[in-house]
């Protein structure tokens, strides 16, 4: 199973009978799952439910869920009343015209106010059971369409972090061979601060000055950071081919890798070890900066 982000967006849209619908949401990052809903006046219950789908459908992120809705550009139908109209024939037929005037056509008949009337269908869209159904099945599409947009920047985002664990991995080998770390290398240095503070007057025993440099690296010693940090590496990587909501898990991994950095540089001796170590705590932001949309 792969990761997922939490960044998504998806579209489902149709026509049912005279009306014009499209479902939209959009989701982005967040410490818990959130959706918000807007839909016309009337059709709240169909919003409210189409949110507790998307409750189950997702674990973590905030949405925001739109319902447009719309009347389609029809021409409207017209309809003649058939009671209008035959009760102003009755009225006609019961009246004697005179001779110089003609009996009404029908062009006239239908003429007449309120014989023909405009149909237009204005009814109430939280009635139409048509349209409550295909709202309902659009949110079963819009959810899926949502969950491959989040599926598809997933594998981008397992891209990046992989490329970041593996730089990871390679800076914390590169701290473990780091010759500053060996006592001979600290032997020296000491040595040579030694001597430039007595200005050759005067020497350290060289046993003692070995001793001393046993001591200061007894004390700088990153044994532990590193194998932390490999094993935190392992675990990521884990957690990643595991797949499925892990972003929690990750972010704490996260948290646990730069205490381990800020661990390492405060013990490093050397110009090449802190390089190393602030060049580790950078990738380890930016990893952790990533997590942040895994959900």
């Amino acid at each position: 199973m792969a990761i997922a982000s939490m960044t998504g967006f998806a579209r489902e849209a149709g026509v049912t009978g005279s009306n014009q619908w499209a479902w939209e949401i959009k989701t982005v990052n967040g410490r818990g799952l959130e959706v918000r809903v807007r839909t016309p006046s009337g059709l709240d219950a169909i919003g409210e439910e189409a949110r507790g789908q998307i409750l189950k459908a997702f674990s973590r992120g905030q949405g925001q869920l739109n319902l447009t809705l719309s009347k389609t550009s029809t021409a409207p139908k017209l309809r003649v009343n058939q009671e209008v109209l035959q009760s102003l024939l009755s009225a006609i037929g019961g009246l004697t015209l005179p001779d110089n005037v003609k009996p009404a056509s029908l062009d006239g008949l239908l003429s007449v106010r309120g014989v023909v009337e405009l149909d237009e269908d204005g009814g109430d869209p939280a009635q139409d059971e048509a349209l409550a159904t295909a709202l309902k099945e659009g949110i079963a599409k819009l959810i899926e369409a949502l969950k491959s947009a989040r599926m598809k920047e997933g594998q981008a985002l397992s891209a990046v972090l992989n490329q970041q664990l593996d730089t990871v991995a390679v800076l914390v080998s590169e701290a473990e061979a780091c010759p500053a770390r060996q006592p001979e290398a600290i032997r020296a240095r000491l040595e040579a601060q030694i001597a430039e503070l007595l200005d050759g007057k005067a020497s350290l025993d060289p046993a003692r000055l070995h001793q001393e440099a046993v001591l200061i690296a007894a004390r700088a010693d990153i044994r532990e950071e590193i194998d932390r940090l490999r094993a935190h590496v392992d675990a990521a990587r884990a957690l990643l081919k595991e797949g499925g909501p892990v972003g929690r898990r990750l972010d704490f991994l996260a948290q646990e890798f730069g205490r381990e950095a800020n661990t390492l540089c405060a013990k490093a001796n050397d110009v090449a070890l802190s390089r190393i170590g602030l060049e580790l705590k950078a990738v380890i932001e930016q990893f952790r900066e990533q997590v942040q949309n895994v959900e």
